[in-house]
């Protein structure tokens, strides 16, 4: 479909400035003179690869061999930079939802409890009886 990598940028440039131009609207009640009124108000439209295919009508797989191709790798590595740097600055910016973002990104805090030597951490319960709940020993 694209012939040269510079088609496919332009393209992609393309995309890139429909997300800018088409935000996603939230209608949100403020209250004005007394009243309520609904207001639509403009959100960041995160850009993803795959609002980038459908834009440029083209599959998953189609990207993947433009992504193998050395001709063309230097442009569909710099579209993935700029699709993720812009999610990102949404998210650090509390305009898009930083749990999604992070998820898609990669970026997930994750935490891994183990003992020690990289063991599993065992616990033991202990049943307390009325007679010996305050026995330290018990503990």
């Amino acid at each position: 479909m694209f012939t040269t990598p510079e088609h496919l940028w332009q393209a992609a440039s393309e995309y890139f400035e429909w997300v800018e131009a088409n935000p996603l609207y939230e209608a949100k009640p403020f209250a004005y003179k007394g009243k309520v009124v609904i207001k639509n108000v403009a959100k960041m439209r995160a850009m993803t690869l795959a609002g980038l295919y459908i834009f440029l009508d083209i599959d998953r797989t189609t990207w993947a061999d433009y992504c193998s191709r050395k001709d063309f790798s230097s442009v569909t590595t710099r579209v993935d930079e700029i699709i993720r740097a812009q999610k990102f600055a949404g998210a650090a910016a509390d305009l898009l939802n930083a749990n999604i973002i992070a998820r898609d990104l990669g970026l997930a805090d994750k935490s891994e409890l183990t003992g020690k030597d990289g063991t599993p951490v065992i616990v033991q319960v202990l049943k307390l009886s009325e007679t010996n709940a305050d026995d330290p020993t018990t503990k």
